[in-house]
């Protein structure tokens, strides 16, 4: 009997263990689940903190920038209130200015239409010089247009045989179609110019060093455009550079032989431009 007591008691004591280890469980999930939430309620209230703190720092921002906004509207209306006072002597100055700054762009687009025009005429001539030249493939002949001008580089190889001042066969028909377009063209000055490379001028030469050479190898062509060709000599002028304005390097053979050269320099003449300019005043389009 003892014994069926004691078993009763033990099982009653089992059982009760086990009814409370499970209301622990239930418990301890209970507070684990609080615990979370708690945990993500303290996340989102430091966020809504830095979102307050953020929204703080721009409505003083805002305040800042619309305490210098009143500032500003403030000078605006000072501002306008002192040009509502501008004298009727400072009205007439201000349209002196105007005026004058009308004149400086009227003498603008004078001086661009004359310089329109002459880099027209200059696109003519250098067509024309290429249509009598015909194969510019030739490295001995280049028609370039620099700054307005035109130049005809014409090599010193086609020109003259070496230490030479007398004009090729050659030479002188490249020369005979320059004075074509030339003569056709009075509007024009040219000025020829001589240039030779660094070599010193040997001891039995007629002339006396570089210089003299550029000079008279200038003076050649000159004659012959004059004598042979027609050309006012009152609109040439010969001119020697002798080595001093190189187009290449003198330490090699290709670069002297760019170096002897004679250029024909195409100038329009200046009262010609002035003209120009002139014509310009008239012109209705400008007025």
């Amino acid at each position: 009997m003892k014994k069926i007591l004691l078993l009763g008691a033990a099982g009653a004591l089992i059982l009760s263990s086990c009814v409370s280890s499970k209301k622990y469980s239930e418990l301890e999930s209970k507070q684990k689940e609080t615990q979370d939430l708690l945990d993500s309620a303290t996340v989102k209230l430091n966020s809504c903190l830095e979102d307050k703190a953020t929204a703080d720092a721009e409505l003083a921002s805002l305040r800042e920038q619309n305490a210098m906004l009143r500032a500003n509207n403030q000078e605006l209306i000072n501002n306008m209130g002192n040009l509502t006072t501008l004298t009727t002597k400072g009205a007439e100055n201000l349209e002196k200015s105007l005026e004058s700054l009308r004149e400086k762009d009227l003498t603008i687009r004078k001086l661009q239409d004359a310089v329109t025009r002459r880099d027209s005429i200059n696109l003519a001539l250098v067509q024309s010089l290429k249509g009598v030249l015909g194969n510019l493939d030739d490295e001995d002949i280049n028609i370039s247009v620099e700054k307005g001008v035109v130049y005809v580089n014409i090599s010193d190889k086609l020109l003259f045989a070496s230490g030479s001042t007398t004009v090729t066969k050659r030479a002188k028909e490249v020369l005979g179609k320059v004075a074509t377009v030339v003569k056709n063209k009075p509007d024009f000055e040219f000025m020829v110019e001589g240039h030779t490379d660094s070599d010193k001028v040997k001891s039995t030469a007629p002339f006396k060093d570089n210089w003299d050479l550029s000079v008279l190898r200038a003076t050649a062509v000159v004659r012959i455009l004059q004598d042979d060709f027609g050309v006012s000599p009152a609109r040439m002028t010969a001119a020697g550079r002798g080595e001093y304005v190189p187009v290449a390097d003198n330490e090699s053979s290709e670069g002297k032989a760019k170096n002897r050269r004679t250029r024909i320099v195409v100038l329009p003449k200046i009262d010609q431009f002035y003209s120009m300019i002139e014509e310009g005043l008239t012109d209705p389009e400008i007025n």
